[in-house]
C-alpha cells in the first residue's frame, strides 16, 4: 500500500487513480442506462474499482491526516465521490431493471447468466416474496382461472402479464468500426416490427440493410443492433 508521501507526484496519482478502467466503467454504465435490457455484469472491472475506490479512502484519509494540501486533498476527494457515483448509478440502474422485469429475467436462462452473484439471490428472493404476496393477498380470491400472476387468464398461454424489456426502442449508437449488413427489420419471432417502411400487406420492398461508418453517431432500433452491442463493436450513448 502506497503513503501519502510516495504519492505526490502527478504520475503517481495517476497510476492510483488508473483512469482506465474509470473510463471503462463510465462507458459501462452509459452502456446500461442506454440499453432496454439488462446487459452483462462487468464483474472484474467492478471488483477492480471497489478496490481502487478503498484505496482513495484511504489515500484521503492519510492525507487528511498527514496535514497534506487542502487543495490536492479537495482535487482527489472529488475524484473519489466521482467514481462512486458511477458505481453506485451503475448498480443502482441495473437493480431498477431487475425490479422491472424480474420475472421475465428469472424465467429467461440466457439473462440469468449477466447478472452478479447478489443479483441472482435479490431476484430470486423478489420473485418468491412478491409471487407469495400476490397469491395470499389477491389471487386466492379470485377465480381458478385468474389466479396466474403470469396471464391474465390460465386459458391463455401467453404470459402478458409478465413485463418484458422493449427491445424495439430507438437507441443512439456509434462504432470504432465498419459494420455491414446491419438489418433494421430483425425480429426474433420472424414477424414485422414496425421499423419497416411497409408492413405484412404491403406491395413495397422490403428496407434494404444498412452499414454502420466509425465514429459517427446513429438512431436505430436497439434490436438492429443488439448483438453488435453485446460483442463491444457498438456503443450506446
Amino acid at each position: 500500500m502506497a503513503s501519502a508521501s510516495d504519492l505526490g507526484s502527478t504520475d503517481d496519482y495517476e497510476a492510483l487513480m488508473s483512469m482506465t478502467d474509470v473510463e471503462l466503467l463510465k462507458s459501462a454504465w452509459r452502456q446500461e442506462k442506454a440499453a432496454p435490457e439488462i446487459l452483462q455484469f462487468e464483474s472484474r472491472l467492478i471488483k477492480r474499482v471497489r478496490e481502487q475506490i478503498q484505496l482513495m479512502e484511504e489515500t484521503v484519509e492519510e492525507f487528511t491526516e498527514s496535514g497534506f494540501d487542502p487543495l490536492t486533498v479537495s482535487l482527489y476527494q472529488m475524484d473519489l465521490d466521482r467514481t462512486q457515483f458511477l458505481l453506485r448509478s451503475y448498480l443502482r440502474i441495473r437493480l431498477q431493471k431487475i425490479e422491472k422485469y424480474m420475472f421475465h429475467i428469472f424465467a429467461t436462462a440466457e439473462l440469468l447468466t449477466r447478472l452478479s452473484k447478489e443479483e441472482k439471490w435479490f431476484i430470486e428472493r423478489c420473485c418468491v416474496d412478491l409471487q407469495t404476496h400476490l397469491e395470499k393477498s389477491v389471487l386466492s380470491q379470485l377465480p381458478y382461472t385468474y389466479q396466474s400472476i403470469f396471464q391474465q387468464s390460465v386459458i391463455n398461454d401467453e404470459t402478458d402479464m409478465v413485463a418484458k424489456p422493449q427491445l424495439d426502442t430507438f437507441v443512439v449508437c456509434k462504432t470504432k468500426y465498419y459494420l455491414g449488413h446491419i438489418q433494421l427489420e430483425d425480429n426474433a419471432d420472424g414477424e414485422p416490427d414496425g421499423s419497416s417502411p411497409y408492413d405484412s400487406g404491403s406491395q413495397k420492398p422490403l428496407e434494404e440493410p444498412f452499414e454502420m461508418e466509425p465514429n459517427v453517431l446513429y438512431f436505430v432500433r436497439y434490436k438492429a443492433v443488439k448483438k453488435f452491442v453485446e460483442e463491444g463493436k457498438i456503443d450506446l450513448y
